[in-house]
């Protein structure tokens, strides 16, 4: 899912339209993903339909959607395992990891993707192990108070809000 021209090599036209869709001139002109394949609160990977577990090969914006999502499993995975995240997650390559990491494990089980029960238990039994990958930092997290440092990680990392991004002005 990018807002930019394609790379090289990019090539879109295995592509099906909805039902009644159309492709905008924009799109055509660009060659960039038609309308219809970007679902903003979709996680997107290409052909497995996820987000990497990192953001690295990321256009701007997709960087910064990337850590928008992140940030909110991150609070949701604090608030659901009781994980003692700490201020300035975000800036260490491991924890970010660990947080994808979990949040794509626990996804597939919320998703109904995976349904077994010794693997959901070996997850629970490895939070243990993944808390301690999140241990580095002085201050514990709060999302209302960690927000706007967060923010500014993501602009002076390169990262590029989408138009009219919250709390960016």
């Amino acid at each position: 899912m990018s807002w930019y021209p394609p790379e090289e090599g990019w090539d879109n036209t295995d592509r099906e339209p909805p039902e009644g869709g159309e492709e905008s001139e924009a799109d055509l002109e660009f060659g960039l993903p038609r309308a219809w394949d970007v679902d903003e609160d979709e996680d997107f990977d290409g052909a497995s339909g996820r987000w990497p577990l990192g953001p690295r090969d990321l256009y701007p914006r997709e960087r910064w959607q990337w850590y928008e999502q992140l940030w909110t499993d991150a609070c949701a995975l604090r608030e659901r395992y009781r994980l003692a995240l700490r201020t300035g997650w975000w800036e260490d390559e491991i924890q970010v990891e660990a947080l994808a990491a979990l949040a794509a494990w626990v996804e597939r089980y919320d998703s109904g993707e995976w349904d077994d029960p010794p693997g959901k238990l070996a997850l629970l039994y490895d939070l243990e192990r993944v808390a301690q990958l999140l241990r580095d930092g002085l201050e514990p997290f709060f999302p209302a108070r960690d927000r706007a440092a967060f923010l500014r990680f993501l602009i002076d990392s390169g990262c590029q809000p989408p138009p009219q991004a919250p709390g960016i002005g």
